[in-house]
């Protein structure tokens, strides 16, 4: 689990190709790697990853074709910085939001241009996750916990403020047309599952319908 707050930056050192996958492995010294272990996990551009090697200054994943196939990470190159943030603990603060590291889609930054000091950037990203954004919402971009400033369909706006295009990939790698990695708020997740008045699980038998309905939800005060 993760909070989007990067900790630091890393460099892409290599992609090796192993059997189908990827050993993708990460340069960083700004990262803390005192307490890393073998087994650990640590966002990379927000994809939740399994440290199979380490050192005092890099990390080695391995990487399935199913990530590959979901994410962004088939564009990076050596040399290409990626956001880094290592699990987090009981005792972190949490400044960010509740980010699990898995990946719903890739999106595409279609504008972006200065606003004031920030940055002002639309991402057009995936039709199917659009109904789990908000206006003033909560989104994980690249691993970098982001509020909304506004959606229109499937186009999400942000403001970047200079702190965080500073210590993050966005002022190095973000252009028109890039790729991200976008993790939808898991709470509209799970809203939606419960929900849902009934579903089908993997041997075809319906559940029971759920007790919570948007009319159970607004007399409790979580809707208005």
């Amino acid at each position: 689990m993760f909070t989007g707050i990067i900790e630091s930056v890393g460099k892409v050192k290599s992609m090796q190709p192993i059997g189908g996958d990827i050993r993708l492995t990460i340069e960083s010294a700004g990262l803390d790697f005192s307490d890393v272990k073998l087994g650990d996990s640590i966002a990379s551009n927000g994809i939740c990853l399994t440290v199979v090697d380490f050192g005092s200054d890099y990390y080695a994943v391995d990487v399935s074709r199913e990530t590959i196939a979901r994410t962004a990470l088939e564009d990076l190159k050596p040399g290409h910085i990626v956001n880094l943030e290592k699990a987090m603990l009981p005792t972190t603060r949490f400044g960010g939001h509740i980010v699990a590291g898995h990946v719903d889609g890739v999106g595409v930054v279609s504008k972006l241009q200065k606003d004031a000091r920030s940055i002002y950037i639309e991402i057009e990203i995936p039709q199917e996750l659009a109904h789990y954004t908000a206006t003033k919402g909560s989104i994980t971009l690249d691993g970098i916990s982001l509020t909304t400033n506004l959606v229109r369909d499937n186009i999400v706006s942000l403001n970047i403020i200079p702190h965080t295009a500073q210590i993050t990939n966005i002022s190095q790698h973000w252009l028109v047309g890039d790729k991200v990695n976008v993790e939808v708020d898991i709470v509209a997740r799970y809203l939606e599952r419960l929900l849902t008045k009934s579903h089908t699980d993997t041997n075809n038998t319906s559940s029971p319908q759920s007790a919570i309905t948007e009319a159970f939800l607004a007399d409790n005060g979580f809707m208005k």
